[in-house]
């Protein structure tokens, strides 16, 4: 199976080097420091085809323009995005955002975070992958989402 992960975070660093560690792996990669510019942002009901996923990964920042990490998962969620392998990273966590992230099912990191501690958890994520799991077409998704 492909795999397709989504990086957001302001600092291009933090991207630079989250990205490369996925690439490295084969990851088929979008990042983007806002989350409204991601190329999975649903404004609308998720459009994926049933046993389609848009998204395998998303690693996020907390702290970011327009919207915090953890509002752009939840609005994901709430829209109907299937995927289950989310992370989230701050450098200064409070107790309600790691709640909040515990209820939307997403692993934590601290940041700085260690590269060992998140190929460790991307190892976790392959473990999980369905055989069957197709990713879908973003392009197709895009234009289905802006000809509604």
């Amino acid at each position: 199976m492909k795999v397709r992960a989504i990086v957001l975070d302001d600092d291009y660093t933090v991207r630079s080097v989250l990205s490369g560690i996925l690439e490295d792996r084969g990851y088929e990669v979008f990042d983007s420091s806002d989350p409204l510019f991601c190329p999975i942002y649903l404004d609308c009901e998720c459009v994926c085809p049933r046993g389609h996923l848009c998204t395998t990964i998303i690693i996020s920042d907390i702290n970011m323009p327009n919207m915090t990490g953890l509002e752009f998962i939840e609005h994901q969620k709430n829209n109907g995005c299937k995927v289950q392998n989310v992370a989230v990273m701050s450098g200064c966590w409070t107790d309600e955002e790691r709640e909040h992230a515990k209820r939307l099912g997403c692993q934590t990191f601290n940041k700085p975070f260690k590269i060992d501690e998140i190929k460790k958890w991307l190892d976790a994520c392959e473990s999980r992958l369905g055989a069957n799991s197709k990713l879908s077409d973003l392009r197709v998704c895009r234009q289905k989402v802006l000809s509604d």
